[in-house]
């Protein structure tokens, strides 16, 4: 029992909080080596200090404590870092989310929105404030499905109706721009789906809405991304190089640097291997 360390001496060798080893012990994440009968004191071993660590680590990298419980229980480097994996793409496809909501606010405050002349009859039930709410908030529920790990298939339909569904709203009350920003998101629903012809789809009309209204900058740009990705997605990795060289090539002469900086992540993401 010499080897024990008190609660408080491992917290800190371990860059943890007293708090934070009682709760994982609640949780049965890290159980201490010793508990005191009398006084209910933990102790712990040297050798749960490398656990302790890499808790704290997966911890910082936001891993949910579930997540954290399956890296613990992976015998396999393989699966630990599949779970590593998951997370990561959750995490990628927030950080996407999260940029183009700054992205799309800024444009909004900086008035740069076109317009969009032919438009179709809005829906008689909703004012045009609450229907652009309702297409907004669907936009920004496709991205919470996109991030979502391990997806149901009833998650899946309710993230492509709602794709649909957004793209509907913003042909009422949305510029052009809004529109194609519709159609580029339907792409990438269907392209993490694996589906190549409605991915393809999308991404055309994503790119013909620009072409007839003039819009260029970093939204042509993304519609080449996506003309990129659906085409990766469907097998024609001529075509996806092809249209990945265009989209790079609208990318650098994107005028503002947080635009630019978004579009080439996903270009960097690209699959054209």
């Amino acid at each position: 029992m010499d080897d024990l360390i008190p609660i408080g001496r491992f917290a800190r060798m371990a860059g943890l909080s007293v708090g934070a080893l009682r709760h994982y012990d609640d949780l049965d994440l890290l159980r201490p080596a010793d508990v005191d009968p009398a006084t209910g004191y933990r102790r712990y071993r040297v050798g749960q200090l490398e656990t302790a660590r890499v808790i704290g680590t997966l911890r910082e990298l936001e891993v949910p404590l579930e997540g954290i419980r399956a890296v613990l229980a992976a015998d396999d480097p393989a699966e630990r870092r599949r779970l590593l994996d998951v997370h990561r793409t959750r995490i990628d496809a927030r950080a996407v989310r999260l940029q183009r909501i700054s992205h799309a606010l800024r444009h909004l405050t900086d008035g740069k929105e076109a317009t969009m002349p032919d438009r179709p009859t809005p829906d008689p039930s909703l004012d045009a404030a609450t229907e652009r709410a309702v297409a907004v908030d669907l936009f920004n529920h496709v991205w919470s499905l996109l991030e979502t790990p391990d997806r149901t298939p009833a998650q899946t339909d309710e993230m492509i109706h709602a794709a649909h569904a957004s793209r509907h709203h913003w042909a009422a009350v949305g510029t052009a721009a809004n529109l194609a920003r519709g159609e580029w998101q339907c792409s990438r629903v269907y392209a993490v789906l694996g589906r190549g012809e409605p991915s393809l789809w999308h991404a055309r009309r994503c790119v013909a809405i620009l072409d007839e209204n003039g819009i260029a900058d970093w939204d042509i740009a993304a519609g080449y991304e996506a003309m990129a990705r659906a085409s990766a997605v469907a097998g024609d990795l001529e075509a996806a190089r092809a249209w990945a060289a265009r989209a790079q090539a609208a990318c650098s002469a994107i005028e503002e640097e947080e635009d630019r900086r978004i579009v080439q992540a996903d270009i960097d993401g690209l699959p054209l291997d």
